[in-house]
């Protein structure tokens, strides 16, 4: 069995100089893969580091709602010479936070449907972002062209948000929050979300799952995520760790 955390910052601060240490810990629990998610020029360049240094790591790269306010001509050449290199498998993440609030709304969403072009006109996948922005964040996807595939990354939409995303060419990451307890609508979305188009992710170094909730969380821990729907679609661990290995390698052109 194999999986892949499809979604994590083992570029961010708790990991630095201990990388090694948990790429092992999570080839225990049978992931062998993840993608180093940036999000700001400094995440971006340590998570395109990282994949360099390690055959089993893969990189983004995109400017993240919180810093769209910083976006400009550079910061997209930056971004174009970046894609292009090797072990970089997406544009991300990007999107829209309506509950920080750190760029103007109006910025996020003209970033957004920018970079989601850019990643067109370079045939690469995006990674997508959104809190409190379900209906900006369907309008700009339904009228962009999704080509090469998109991903809500940590889904945590109702079954009705679902469904209206389903007729897009999107797929949906689910992180530890599909494990909480409380969180029934993401419970339903998972059960409802079609195996051939359903990843998982941790998010790392947040967003812990069940059992582990309140720890830090670790690349690892995918594990438990892909065990947290499996037991909420009643089909088998194994079956969660085929598909969403199979739709990770497929929507990253991963090999």
């Amino acid at each position: 069995m194999e999986l892949i955390d499809n979604h994590t910052h083992l570029q961010d601060e708790p990991f630095r100089g201990k990388e090694e240490f948990y790429l092992d810990r999570a080839q225990k629990l049978g992931v062998t893969k993840l993608i180093c998610v940036g999000q700001d020029p400094d995440f971006n360049k340590r998570a395109i580091d990282l994949s360099q240094r390690f055959s089993q790591v893969y990189a983004m790269v995109g400017y993240c709602p919180d810093v769209a306010k910083d976006y400009n001509q550079e910061a997209e050449d930056q971004l174009i010479e970046q894609l292009q290199i090797p072990g970089v498998v997406a544009m991300g993440e990007i999107g829209l936070d309506y509950y920080w609030d750190e760029s103007p709304r109006q910025k996020q969403r003209e970033v957004f449907a920018r970079q989601i072009e850019v990643a067109h006109e370079l045939k690469k996948p995006v990674d997508i972002h959104t809190r409190d922005a379900f209906a900006d964040c369907y309008d700009i996807l339904k009228n962009s062209n999704l080509e090469y595939g998109a991903v809500l990354h940590s889904f945590n939409g109702n079954s009705s948000w679902l469904a209206k995303f389903l007729d897009l060419n999107v797929c949906f990451s689910y992180s530890g929050v599909v494990s909480f307890t409380k969180a029934t609508e993401v419970h339903e979305a998972a059960k409802n979300t079609p195996l051939d188009r359903l990843l998982v992710e941790t998010d790392a170094p947040f967003l812990t799952p069940k059992p582990y909730r309140g720890r830090q969380n670790e690349p690892g821990n995918v594990y438990y995520v892909a065990k947290a729907i499996a037991q909420l679609k009643n089909i088998s661990l194994e079956e969660v760790a085929e598909a969403t290995y199979t739709n990770t390698m497929r929507v990253y052109g991963l090999k």
